[in-house]
């Protein structure tokens, strides 16, 4: 499925945007009421996560059932994904090259089993009717791969920057 190819895609652009980071670099942003690299970092693999198992039909996020959250130990709810966050609270997402690539990786791994359960058929049906037009399921993985994308390209960008300072 090209699916799975566009979802291990995203890791290495991650993984080279956040490599060898310090702790002070994780927390750039480019400017002022930007997300921090370790935002964008953790966001898309947080994202993809949530996105999944609520395709998946299940309440079992990696984050939670894979202790994630708990390595993260980051100061909110184990819900939280960065939606809406304010600045104040993008900045306290920390994170470390490891976490990221380890999440990340375990997220991928298990939207990539998941497409393995998925024909055709899976892909056509509709999961969200109050869309014009309707939402499928496969629509639905694009769009979680094309905010993966997008966020990841957002932290490389912010990496050539702080690469040029």
């Amino acid at each position: 499925m090209r699916l799975t190819h566009s979802f291990t895609r995203i890791p290495p652009i991650i993984g080279k945007a956040i490599a060898d980071l310090s702790s002070e670099q994780f927390a750039y942003r480019p400017a002022s009421g930007t997300n921090t690299i370790a935002w964008l970092a953790w966001h898309s693999a947080r994202g993809q996560d949530v996105q999944i198992a609520d395709l998946a039909d299940t309440t079992e996020q990696i984050w939670t059932v894979s202790g994630w959250y708990g390595r993260f130990a980051l100061p909110f709810g184990p819900d939280e994904m960065g939606y809406g966050m304010s600045q104040g609270e993008v900045t306290r997402v920390i994170a470390t090259e490891a976490l990221v690539n380890g999440y990340l990786t375990a997220g991928t791994e298990a939207s990539i089993a998941y497409l393995g359960e998925l024909s055709a058929v899976n892909l056509d049906e509709v999961i969200d009717p109050n869309w014009n037009p309707p939402v499928t399921r496969g629509a639905r993985l694009v769009s979680v791969i094309n905010d993966c994308l997008q966020h990841a390209g957002q932290a490389s960008y912010a990496r050539g920057m702080l690469d040029r300072t």
